[in-house]
């Protein structure tokens, strides 16, 4: 029957995953432009089928955002090429689906309804809770660390030579581990396992008796997300005192740089 056949196309959808709905940021349903529009079968090609999307109404940066992805091709000078693509809130996508006018975008629409019920539901709004409270609670333990490395990198020394040392040219843990022919990824393991430093997210920091020595500093950066917006992190740098100090301890665990080898 017709309703059977509904039926069978709808679990199809859904078992076969052809939508996949992800979170933002701001914790609400999310989906691939791209993932709709082979999903409703669109014959159209993208761009064209979601600029005509657009025109009625659609707001970018509030209801979609433009993102670029890289995409393989068959050419060898040019294996990889960049592509248009969109992220859609789902109210949306399920209006998209309506415009539609045809069974197979009735049925997106009605696999998005279902989804977003279930999402909707007490479980899963206590698990999303539960979820963003563990985040918190992480960030917050980061940002604690990374606050008190601060106050002890900038505790006043009584010794005017630290002052002096602490006020050098600052140098990466990548410049310090090249020195010793090593990658950052390798050299700070060694300085992990000697019990220098440890790491918190993806920040590495001092462990207490050496946060107030002047041996490092923290630098806050700014980088661009893969969604185009803007964030800030924070990384940590080595003073010329760090620097000295890193050597007489790897020194004494047999490393030394390459000039000396």
């Amino acid at each position: 029957s017709n309703k059977q056949r509904k039926e069978n196309n709808m679990e199809e959808l859904e078992n076969k995953s052809l939508i996949k709905i992800e979170t933002n940021e701001n914790n609400e349903p999310i989906v691939n432009g791209r993932d709709l529009y082979e999903a409703l079968g669109v014959k159209t090609p993208y761009t064209q089928w979601f600029e005509r999307m657009s025109e009625y109404g659609f707001i970018e940066n509030t209801d979609y955002v433009l993102v670029s992805q890289k995409c393989e091709t068959n050419n060898p000078k040019n294996p990889y090429t960049e592509i248009k693509n969109h992220i859609l809130k789902l109210d949306m996508a399920k209006e998209i689906a309506m415009l539609q006018r045809n069974e197979k975008g009735k049925e997106v629409r009605q696999y998005f309804i279902k989804v977003e019920k279930e999402f909707n539901s007490p479980e899963k709004v206590m698990a999303r809770a539960l979820k963003i409270a563990d985040k918190t609670i992480n960030t917050l333990k980061l940002e604690n660390a990374q606050q008190n490395q601060i106050i002890k990198e900038l505790k006043p020394k009584a010794d005017y030579t630290d002052r002096i040392l602490r006020n050098k040219s600052l140098v990466t843990t990548t410049a310090i581990a090249k020195d010793y022919g090593l990658s950052a990824t390798t050299f700070n393991k060694i300085l992990h396992k000697l019990k220098i430093q440890y790491k918190l997210g993806n920040q590495w920091f001092l462990y207490r008796n050496y946060q107030d020595k002047g041996y490092t500093s923290s630098v806050t950066v700014e980088f661009t997300r893969n969604n185009g917006m803007t964030a800030v992190t924070m990384i940590t740098k080595w003073t010329q005192k760090g620097r000295l100090f890193l050597y007489d301890k790897l020194k004494k665990a047999g490393i030394l740089p390459q000039i000396e080898l």
